[in-house]
């Protein structure tokens, strides 16, 4: 699935939560995307938990 249809979905998802659910809802189903969007990262391999706690090294 392209990533143009995955942030489609994930933008048609997070509308039905904010106009049903408020914007709690809103704000809930943003977190669990982007809690989800890590730990599939890091199930496929793409990514470290050392990465998301070590800071980057800055290019001069």
């Amino acid at each position: 699935m392209s990533m143009a249809v995955v942030g489609m979905i994930a933008g048609m998802a997070l509308a039905f939560a904010g106009y049903f659910g408020g914007f709690g809802a809103f704000l809930l189903v943003a977190a669990l995307g982007a809690v989800g969007y890590v730990v599939g990262r890091f199930l496929e391999g793409d990514m470290d938990f050392g990465d998301l706690f070590r800071p980057r090294e800055r290019r001069r």
